[in-house]
């Protein structure tokens, strides 16, 4: 497959409310699609980078400057630029994961169009809709959170996840289990907000029943993580820790967590995400898949690899609805709890051309 060109497109999302966690506030996702034009079709990918270093060190500009140095003239000099030789040639260049995901996606795309075969199925799917859980943002007052969460269950989500840090954990916690009681698939994730230190005072979540806490410690100290994992008795969940299948392989080696969140974003694309899967399952650690506030095309991908069968947890593959008012493809309308895999050729989806023209507010053509 030799490509014609790629382009970068910046598109501006409102959110339908501010999501906040222990990093920051976001009102707007500003992302960076990636369309791959060939003779024979084009295929998209989304980046998931947030417009600061927050989450992690990459941010969108970083990664459109990645891809427009870097990345992309590496993979436009290949003879053959399918997804695995796109990865082969992209190794060399360290880190840029949220870039190297979003070109990946759009090559897959563009390859799996041309053959007719869906993203679910060259993953290796076996289910055709995915059961979907909900990511709820620190709110102002437990009031505020306890109407957000009743919202969400009345719409039908299977499992609600509570954003939280130091001073916002043990009193919303226990205010959701009491409102909702213990049939409420519940869950935490503090986004690295707390230390060894504060080991006592996370044990005391243990009396709620959660499925797991995720990312309490810092990304870079999997020892920590294990040794925390000691002292408490609810699953830990490990996220921006884990950026590749030998990141999730050191963390079960040292016992740093039960549970994993594979987000394809941050361990550079579906390739290694379906890595991080494979072993994952073998050795009997869980496994769900995270979102990034995606728009339908990231949701797309994400729902085809939560198919898997290792991803026996609950998502945050929300509805469009959860975060934006108008979505980028085709609204994904949650339905009984869960969302449909696509099944058309490729991601399945595309932007739809009206809404993408009034999101969009840059575009830069890189030729081959």
């Amino acid at each position: 497959m030799k490509i014609t060109g790629v382009e970068l497109r910046r598109v501006a999302m409102p959110l339908v409310a501010p999501f906040r966690t222990s990093f920051g506030t976001e009102s707007e996702r500003d992302v960076l699609l990636v369309r791959v034009v060939t003779p024979d079709g084009e295929g998209w990918g989304e980046c998931v980078a947030m417009s600061e270093p927050l989450y992690s060190s990459e941010y969108v500009d970083g990664a459109a400057e990645a891809l427009r140095r870097f990345l992309v003239p590496a993979i436009t000099a290949l003879p053959n630029a399918g997804a695995y030789a796109a990865e082969r040639a992209l190794a060399r260049f360290k880190g840029h994961r949220m870039a190297k995901a979003a070109l990946e996606t759009a090559l897959l795309d563009v390859e799996l169009r041309a053959a007719g075969t869906s993203f679910a199925s060259f993953l290796g799917a076996s289910r055709d809709r995915v059961p979907c859980g909900v990511s709820v943002g620190i709110m102002d007052s437990i009031p505020e959170l306890i109407d957000v969460v009743a919202g969400y269950v009345a719409e039908g989500y299977v499992r609600v996840k509570i954003k939280i840090e130091p001073g916002w954990d043990v009193a919303p916690v226990r205010a959701v289990r009491e409102r909702f009681g213990d049939d409420l698939l519940l869950q935490v994730d503090a986004n690295a907000a707390y230390t060894l230190a504060d080991a006592p005072h996370l044990a005391r979540l243990d009396a709620f029943g959660l499925l797991l806490i995720e990312q309490p410690l810092a990304e870079d100290d999997l020892v920590q993580h294990a040794a925390l994992a000691k002292r408490l008795g609810t699953p830990i969940c490990l996220d921006e820790s884990v950026e590749s299948a030998r990141d999730a392989a050191a963390a079960i080696s040292l016992g740093a967590c039960s549970v994993i969140n594979i987000k394809p974003g941050r361990v550079g694309g579906y390739l290694e995400a379906r890595r991080i899967h494979d072993l994952c399952r073998a050795h009997g650690v869980t496994v769900w898949c995270g979102g990034m506030l995606e728009t339908g095309l990231g949701r797309a991908a994400n729902l085809a690899l939560a198919a898997l069968p290792g991803f026996t947890l609950p998502g945050d593959t929300s509805a469009s609805r959860r975060y934006f008012a108008t979505d980028l493809t085709e609204p994904f309308v949650l339905s009984a709890g869960h969302l449909p895999v696509p099944i058309g050729p490729g991601l399945g989806v595309a932007p739809l051309p009206d809404v993408l023209d009034e999101v969009t507010t840059a575009v830069e053509w890189l030729s081959a």
